[in-house]
């Protein structure tokens, strides 16, 4: 064992109370201090105030040393027995140096940690004393004084005078530091040095190889296709996919109002970034374009770096596995770890050293990205099933992201392994708009003169306009595989867009294969040019054998074949010369193929593959190969693009095949091949009215829709389920609910005018559901025709952008908001008035850290929600505030959660609480006193404290996060006299007969994730 690769693995727990002997305590005159104090007041070996001696120091020194040892690996002593004194003498001489320091404590925290490590070893040697240890000695020492400065440091930030006078954001930065340290301390075990070397390695290749995108309609050149995926990655919403509803109250689920589908156990949507955030196992679901694969990329990348953004701490220490399933299950078996890298054809697979991948998963330091559910045919998804079930058994602590098609899979795929399951939302007009703005910011660079640039801007403007006016526009770019092909075409054609989803794709086409070479002239006179025609007739051979065997990549030398076969009818395309020289020439000029190792073909993106697929199925009329398949979600898209491809006669046949094949099936693959039956008729302009009214028919047997689940699959039909969703009279509540969901989910203005029929209804949920939906819409429109006409009474209304919060503001009052997104302090405090405002959620804000500034105000606010804000961990200055109910909640949860919020305890009102806690940190001067109500999770395995912190205690729900905690007992809680309800969910109860006359509800252990 190399020395370099060992550390000193010292959590917090263990260096904290060591460190904080070497200063004095602060005296109650210390906050009256007009300026930082010199360090060498503060310590407590020298002074009036001395308290710790030369001797003293020594020991503490070799307590640190001792603790280093003690927690090192079985034969990896970090340096030689005999030189432990030595360590903590020359440990010992280095701190004794803090009281010679001329700096102060602000000094100190702006230096940073390692640099006033390095400061006091100056010192040290400036007075004579020198090192005289070995490699690994030095290390030791280095690692411990290292991680000593760091808590001194923090010691500095939680002084008083420091807190109330200077950095309080680097206080936080701080903590997070130390959170850090501690998550890599428990999460990398002792590395050989061999391993260590490899992953550096396999970090920089994974930052290479996944740090770029290909931007649809600007990789005009391989140079240009390359563009960084900080500056083009666009973050999408997404939203658990079990549920299409509003958040709910906290009161609702304390006064037991709320079962577990009820909108108070669910939450709301959240950056598609943050999926992984609290979970350790997630589906997620996606269309096709909907950036599933570039999210993939985006955490491969930031796990490789390091350098996770603030609420992925769960990213510190991983490795990434990218594992595209189209590529791993072409095989006869899918890989062991051991195989990982040669499955996906990684250059480095022979440089790892043997059993390096076992070691990182049983660690549970993976984050393993297994993309691409739906592109394997459905024979194989079973056996991925339990490839997957195997390695979860095997390595069950690591990060799983899997994705796929919304329906490719059952609901619940991969339930019995914990997955908790995402769906990602269409993108908002805000996202289209973003969107929109960054394609022509990477498109500006590849303009060669001022002129170009002008009319790029004029392009950019425009289609922004059409974009928010063209109802059919908007509906086709909401996902970025179709914005990208909607800028690029706009851009080629010189500021004119065709129609409709077909035409879209037909112009895509010609543009790829034809116009982009010739506008650029890319060919010299003389060149051989193949027309578009050939190409596309080639291009559909390949995507037809494809998706007949349910393949989403072929080896090279099949793509070979299947040209040569087809060149007899294709004799143009002879003049480029043989089959391998045709197949060179669609690779390097069409811009639809690409090659992902050396030996295989496959399509740029699946959209173009099922295009060219279903056209080659139509011109072979193979009607009985698409109904027989159409309960496959790989086939959806296919079956679309016939009907758009078909004749009229060919259509009424293919739709009435399509309704017969579906009785065939049980009612949910029924039901969603009639609703596909239905989603066709917009690609079927020419259609006898006969077969369109069966297939309304058909799909009117599930309209109404009865649930969420169902609702949402009824919106992928698009607008013209519009026409068959029912009025509000006459329906339930929890059937107008889900009319209400399927119309929210199909973001065009037709929506509006439905949606605000059920603006004056009854249902809270309902009202709910609509307030929520508002930023899928225009803004004005939405605005006017429904936000206006819903009774404010027990409701909720959401802002996620300042025209949202103006438009509320000025037509109040409204006391209860949701501020949803990035709101300033300046924008909540000037925009929110204290006599009006009675309860406010503040819910995915990266951007408010001082608490007292934005909301200091709202002098009537009584309920507080603070969600996913990771800088606003101050509620001191809120103490004035007449809060009585607060939900505190982290952007993650995971067995390190963070501390509590500073100030808690001076809420003194407060009588219901939200938040997720620490057991050590369940102390009675730690929380309000009158609290009653409480909600918490825990990380920790016992409840013993919850009598001393919470002595008014009555009702109780208990959340016990630790993945398999031990069995908890509930004997503490009887010194509780008023208590009258608990609820603990995760963790077996032994003993619930100990609470006489206490309603006691047990759910027992979850599963990890």
């Amino acid at each position: 064992m190399e020395p370099a690769a060992i550390g000193a693995r010292l959590a917090s727990g263990v260096v904290a109370p060591l460190i904080r002997k070497l200063f004095v305590q602060e005296g109650p005159g210390a906050g009256l201090v007009g300026r930082p104090v010199r360090i060498s007041s503060l310590v407590s070996f020298r002074g009036e105030q001395r308290t710790l001696t030369e001797k003293d120091l020594s020991k503490l020194a070799a307590e640190l040393v001792a603790q280093a040892t003690r927690h090192a690996g079985p034969g990896e002593r970090p340096c030689p027995a005999d030189e432990d004194k030595i360590v903590a003498l020359h440990l010992a001489t280095t701190l004794h140096t803090l009281g010679d320091l001329d700096m102060d404590d602000v000094q100190a925290v702006r230096l940073g940690h390692r640099a006033l490590a390095r400061a006091l070893i100056d010192a040290t040697l400036a007075q004579g004393n020198k090192l005289f240890l070995s490699q690994g000695g030095t290390v030791l020492y280095q690692r411990l004084l290292d991680t000593a400065c760091l808590h001194i440091l923090h010691f500095f930030t939680q002084r008083s005078t420091f807190v109330a006078r200077t950095l309080v954001e680097q206080s936080g930065q701080l903590n997070e530091l130390i959170t850090k340290i501690d998550i890599l301390i428990e999460r990398i075990p002792s590395q050989s040095a061999q391993d260590a070397r490899f992953e550096r390695r396999y970090a920089a290749y994974m930052i290479g190889k996944h740090s770029t995108l290909t931007i649809v309609g600007i990789d005009l050149s391989h140079a240009e296709a390359a563009w960084p995926l900080d500056a083009a990655y666009l973050s999408l919403e997404a939203v658990p996919s079990h549920q299409d509803r509003p958040e709910g109250t906290f009161e609702e689920t304390f006064e037991g109002t709320a079962d577990a589908a009820s909108p108070a156990a669910l939450p709301a949507a959240l950056p598609a970034d943050r999926a992984l955030s609290g979970h350790q196992r997630v589906l997620l679901r996606g269309t096709a374009g909907s950036g599933k694969t570039t999210l993939v990329q985006w955490l491969a990348v930031h796990a490789a770096r390091q350098e996770p953004p603030r609420g992925l701490e769960q990213l510190i220490g991983r490795v990434p596995f990218v594992l595209p399933l189209r590529t791993i299950a072409r095989r006869d078996a899918l890989p062991s770890p051991a195989a990982f890298l040669a499955a996906v054809h990684n250059p480095l697979d022979g440089a790892q050293p043997p059993g390096w991948a076992d070691r990182v998963l049983s660690a549970g330091r993976g984050l393993l990205l297994i993309d691409g559910i739906d592109e394997i045919p459905e024979r194989d998804r079973e056996r991925t099933r339990a490839w997957l079930a195997d390695l979860l058994i095997a390595y069950p602590d690591n990060l799983w992201l899997v994705t796929s098609r919304p329906s490719a899979v059952a609901d619940d795929w991969l339930g019995a392994q914990g997955f908790t399951e995402f769906t990602l939302s269409p993108m908002s007009r805000e996202g289209m708009a973003a969107f929109i703005d960054r394609w022509h910011d990477a498109a500006r660079q590849t303009c060669r003169t001022e002129e170009e640039r002008a009319a790029l801007r004029d392009y950019q403007s425009a289609l922004h306009t059409a974009v928010r006016t063209k109802q059919d526009l908007s509906r086709l770019a909401t996902n970025p595989l179709m914005c990208g092909l909607i800028c690029a075409l706009h851009r080629a054609r010189r500021g004119y867009l065709p129609p409709g989803r077909k035409a879209l794709y037909d112009a895509a086409l010609s543009m790829l294969l034809t116009r982009r070479d010739t506008e650029r002239r890319i060919y010299a006179p003389g060149d051989v040019q193949l027309d578009e025609e050939p190409q596309i007739q080639l291009l559909q051979r390949l995507a037809y054998y494809l998706i007949r065997n349910g393949e989403a990549e072929l080896d090279r030398d099949r793509a070979e074949r299947l040209i040569e076969e087809a060149l007899p009818s294709v004799p143009s395309a002879q003049a480029l010369g043989d089959a391998p020289a045709i197949l060179r020439h669609l690779l390097l000029r069409s811009g639809l193929l690409r090659e992902p190792s050396a030996n295989t073909v496959d399509f740029v993106h699946r959209t173009f593959q099922d295009y060219l697929g279903a056209k080659a199925a139509v011109e072979a009329w193979d009607v009985g190969l698409l109904t027989r398949n159409a309960h496959d979600a790989q086939w959806e898209d296919v079956i679309r693009m016939a009907v758009a491809h078909a004749r009229p006669r060919e259509r009424a046949e293919l739709l009435g095949k399509l309704l017969v094949e579906a009785a065939r099936w049980d009612p949910k693959a029924s039901l969603r091949q009639k609703l596909l039956a239905m989603a066709c008729l917009e690609h079927a302009p020419d259609l006898d009215p006969a077969v369109r009214d069966e297939v309304t028919r058909n799909a009117m047997e599930f309209i109404p829709p009865v649930d969420i689940p169902r609702a949402r699959e009824l919106a992928t039909v698009g607008p013209l389920v519009l026409d068959v969703l029912p009025s509000p009279d006459g329906l339930t509540d929890e059937v107008a609910e889900c009319c209400v969901v399927t119309a929210s989910r199909i973001p065009v203005d037709a929506a509006i005018p439905y949606l605000a029929r059920f603006a004056d209804h009854p249902s809270i949920a309902v009202r709910a559901q609509l307030a929520s939906s508002w930023g899928r819409f225009d803004t004005e429109r939405y605005f006017h025709e429904v936000i206006l006409r819903l009774d404010r009474d027990g409701l909720y209304f959401v802002a996620e952008s300042m025209e949202h919060l103006r438009l509320l503001v000025d037509t109040g009052p409204r006391p209860w908001l949701i501020l949803r997104g990035g709101f300033t302090e300046d924008e909540i405090r000037d925009s929110l008035s204290g006599e009006e405002v009675t309860r406010l959620r503040l819910t995915g804000n990266d951007l408010v850290s001082d608490l007292g500034t934005a909301l200091g105000q709202l002098t009537h606010l009584e309920t507080l929600y603070v969600t996913a804000c990771p800088l606003a961990r101050d509620l001191g200055p809120l103490s004035e505030l007449p809060l009585r109910t607060l939900v505190f909640e982290p952007s993650s949860l995971s067995l390190h959660a963070d501390p509590l919020p500073e100030g808690l305890n001076t809420l003194v009102g407060l009588e219901r609480l939200k938040i997720a806690v620490r057991e050590a940190d369940i102390q009675p001067r730690s929380f309000p006193p009158g609290i009653t109500w409480l909600d918490v999770q825990v990380v920790g395995d016992g409840l013993g404290a919850m009598p001393s912190a919470f002595p008014r205690l009555r009702h109780l729900h208990a959340a016990f996060v630790n993945g398999s905690p031990p069995p908890v007992t509930l004997a503490p809680l009887a010194a509780l006299p008023d208590l009258r309800t608990v609820t603990i969910v995760g963790a077996e109860v032994v003993d619930a007969h100990a609470l006489p006359g206490v309603t006691v509800t047990a759910s027992g252990a979850t599963p990890p994730g």
